[in-house]
């Protein structure tokens, strides 16, 4: 199967058909809503009800007991309060159906799942104030101390060996860094991925274990209006990159994300700190590797923006949304040096939590 034919590309009516059949509902309205990899559509049900018909790619259709494992976490941190959508049974009583659809490219087959809607609008719409930051950084850390008391058969799944997207695999990236090829970033790059070997995995045996959600990023966190003209967290979307990892990961990965939101990105990362350390105050090995983890995460973001621009060029405005700030941030970042941003970060991060 040809790499540049993994997404699928459902047409409207073939999305009323599929809602009709598997869930007994008559779609009043369908509109195409923006993804990476898969297909999302936002669904009004003539019946009542908004709702998300998510549409896997044909290669993550092949792995269902991880998209089980992700419909799952999804259900479990709703039960504990989160704002996560849920899965709609079908008329079968399943959480998804693996259906066989031509989208132009011949017979293929994509698991579907019809999902809760969430209110609210992403938090890349609003400005970013640091009481904000705060919140987004303590519901990360809180969100994953929830996801790491999950238990169901299928955890293992999570291990995701070798996932280009996983920090744990940072290594990995070597393979599609040909990408930046005549890039001057793609030294940077190279030197970053050098600091992780000998500065990040001697230290990995004192970072706490969890499980992350991964990919907790400006257009997974959706907002709302609070009573204070401020804005609160309602909404936690895409599960797709969940994998065993470390809790400081998915810090390193929420301020990575935030950065590129925010005019001024150094000032970003102490809030967020502030708000994990509420939750889970870091430890030394911890604290000593967050800013090189934050530029790993930067480094993922290029390199695989650029990668899959070569699958599909035609989405690249797409693509390389986050990875056209976060080239200059990277920059910013690595001149700046570690010194420089840790102390910006943990000395703000501290009187942030003072005035707490």
């Amino acid at each position: 199967m040809a790499a540049q034919h993994v997404k699928p590309n459902f047409s409207q009516p073939q999305v009323a058909e599929l809602v009709k059949r598997l869930f007994r509902l008559t779609p009043s309205e369908i509109r195409s809503l923006p993804s990476y990899a898969d297909q999302n559509f936002y669904v009004a049900a003539v019946e009542g009800g908004e709702f998300v018909f998510k549409i896997m790619n044909s290669e993550d259709s092949k792995e269902p007991k991880l998209i089980e494992m992700q419909t799952y976490a999804m259900s479990f941190l709703q039960q504990n309060g989160f704002p996560a959508q849920t899965a709609l049974p079908t008329t079968s009583g399943q959480l998804m159906s693996l259906e066989e659809m031509d989208c132009g490219y011949g017979c293929q087959k994509y698991l579907v799942r019809l999902l809760t809607y969430l209110p609210g609008e992403t938090i890349s719409k609003v400005p970013l104030t640091p009481q904000l930051l705060y919140e987004t950084g303590k519901t990360a850390a809180r969100m994953d101390q929830i996801l790491q008391r999950m238990e169901h058969p299928h955890l293992g799944v999570l291990q995701r060996e070798n996932f280009a997207w996983s920090l744990s695999y940072f290594p990995v990236l070597e393979k599609y860094i040909y990408a930046l090829d005549g890039d001057p970033r793609q030294e940077v790059v190279n030197s970053i991925m050098h600091q992780f070997k000998n500065s990040v995995v001697p230290k990995r045996s004192d970072f706490r274990k969890c499980i992350n959600h991964g990919d907790f990023n400006d257009l997974n966190i959706l907002v709302q209006p609070d009573d204070s003209n401020s804005y609160r967290i309602s909404g936690i979307l895409d599960f797709g990159d969940m994998n065993s990892g470390y809790y400081i990961h998915e810090l390193a990965i929420t301020i990575m994300y935030m950065m590129t939101e925010h005019p001024n990105p150094i000032e970003v990362g102490g809030p967020i700190l502030a708000g994990w350390e509420s939750v889970l105050p870091l430890n030394e090995a911890e604290k000593d590797c967050l800013y090189l983890l934050v530029l790993c995460r930067f480094c993922q973001s290029l390199v695989l923006a650029r990668y899959s621009v070569t699958l599909h060029p035609e989405n690249e405005e797409y693509l390389m949304i986050t990875s056209k700030r976060g080239v200059k941030i990277l920059q910013q970042l690595w001149e700046l040096g570690k010194a420089q941003v840790e102390k910006v970060w943990f000395e703000s991060a501290a009187q942030f939590s003072d005035r707490k």
